[in-house]
């Protein structure tokens, strides 16, 4: 079973939009489809290539938006899609959100953080 979310994405001027994304735990960049991109006014910033399953080198474009998902916020580097791609939330975003894909329930729930102490040898 397929699990979705639906986030806000803020662009650079504060154009703010919510977009339905499939939760791929396997996809490490998350994806805004083209009308959502391009109606919050991110520009890309890198290139970057990416080897689909099938094995197939593309080159995206990439930019950074703020994402927020119920009451959280926080930055992640997306992908800028291009014709048909669908938002697709990866893991990358999902860190920076403090979030985890809970697999049985099909739920996102907020990621148990840890914390190593260092301690600095006298």
């Amino acid at each position: 079973m397929l699990v979705h979310a639906d986030l806000d994405v803020i662009g650079p001027r504060g154009d703010r939009l919510t977009v339905r994304f499939l939760v791929d735990s396997g996809a490490f960049y998350s994806v805004l489809p083209a009308p959502a991109w391009q109606a919050i006014g991110l520009v890309a910033t890198r290139e970057l290539e990416f080897v689909l399953a099938d094995g197939t080198s593309i080159a995206r474009q990439v930019s950074d938006c703020r994402f927020i998902c119920e009451g959280i916020e926080a930055p992640s580097s997306v992908i800028l899609g291009v014709g048909d791609d669908v938002g697709l939330l990866g893991t990358v975003t999902l860190d920076t959100l403090g979030l985890i894909l809970n697999p049985l329930r099909r739920t996102l729930s907020l990621m148990r953080m840890r914390l190593a102490s260092c301690a600095v040898a006298s």
